[in-house]
């Protein structure tokens, strides 16, 4: 059993504490979060409470820790707790730069402590299969990937909210929802090489944005175009389409509580199937993933490499956003 400490107990944080409660693979003990309402809700979680980072850090019962805090904190906290020993678990979007990037993995390989990331929709059966169909060639060459994750959740947020801020998260439909879809792009293009982004704000008042759109470049020669809405009621939708066929995923529902997916795969020449994939426990499926490799039953399925090609491009997307300009991703 892992014994984890959560960084910060707001919406997704405590998400993650209740798919873990029963979890016997690795478990909360701690939660950590500067405010007071976030201590209370661990505290009547059932969870030991701290305010800082670096009391769970100090505490020899922390095996690894889980950070559910704003972006901007993520590569130091890494770094953090890579030099104290503990494995890390960070959630989206692992950095927002590069350099960041570069700084938080290096600190993790020079400690040797296990890292995974919140990208919990690789580990939905749905993507895992398609996935599994790109690897194998069975939708002929991938050409283009199309994805839609929008949501009209942020409605609900205070204006003072830090996902709502134009300097915590400069582009809020892509560090919200944009940037799991970017991921899965390069989980099944590779590398990416260009980005073009729009950013708009045509329904709110949010400060930073309301409507993405992109469309990514590989070096394959495939690309992708990804949507990323705030608000709108809630679409899901992955797409790979190929040479010889392709394969969509449509979700039912929002993945923070499946219903599952309507899945349909059609090849040149044959007949559509068209079928239902019931809902699974993704993100307590990726956790519990980061604790198997923590105890060197099997390796985590998310790489480093491709870990620091997410946020090169999603620093890509930013300057597109901003900027109006097609990008490289460098």
């Amino acid at each position: 059993m892992i014994h984890a400490a959560i960084v910060g107990l707001g919406w997704w944080g405590q998400k993650i504490a209740r798919e873990l409660s029963a979890s016997d693979r690795i478990r909360p003990v701690l939660g950590v979060d500067p405010q007071p309402a976030g201590r209370e809700w661990a505290h009547d979680a059932g969870m030991a409470v701290a305010a800082s980072l670096q009391e769970a850090l100090d505490d020899p019962r922390i095996d690894a820790v889980v950070l559910c805090s704003p972006h901007r904190f993520h590569a130091e906290q890494i770094v953090a707790a890579a030099e104290a020993g503990k494995h890390v678990f960070c959630e989206k979007p692992f950095c927002a730069t590069s350099a960041e990037a570069d700084v938080a993995i290096t600190a993790v390989e020079a400690a040797g402590v296990q890292l995974g990331i919140g990208h919990e929709r690789r580990f939905e059966p749905a993507v895992m299969e398609l996935q599994e169909r790109c690897r194998s060639g069975d939708l002929g060459t991938a050409l283009v990937f199309e994805g839609n994750f929008s949501q009209d959740n942020f409605l609900a947020l205070p204006a003072d909210n830090w996902r709502l801020s134009s300097v915590e998260a400069p582009v809020g439909p892509l560090s919200a929802t944009g940037i799991h879809l970017v991921d899965l792009a390069i989980s099944v293009l590779g590398e990416p090489s260009e980005v073009w982004a729009r950013l708009s704000t045509r329904a709110t008042s949010f400060r930073n944005g309301d409507t993405l759109s992109v469309t990514l470049a590989f070096t394959s020669g495939a690309t992708a175009t990804i949507t990323a809405i705030l608000t709108t009621p809630f679409i899901g939708r992955v797409c790979v389409l190929g040479s010889e066929g392709w394969m969509e995923i449509r979700d039912r529902s929002h993945p923070e509580s499946s219903a599952g997916w309507d899945v349909t795969v059609a090849h040149r020449g044959g007949v559509k199937d068209e079928r239902f994939v019931p809902p699974t426990a993704a993100v307590r499926d990726n956790l519990e993933h980061f604790a198997d490799a923590v105890e060197g039953v099997a390796a985590y399925p998310v790489t480093s490499a491709e870990i620091r090609a997410d946020v090169r491009a999603f620093e890509a997307i930013t300057r597109s956003a901003l900027s109006g300009a097609v990008e490289a991703v460098r």
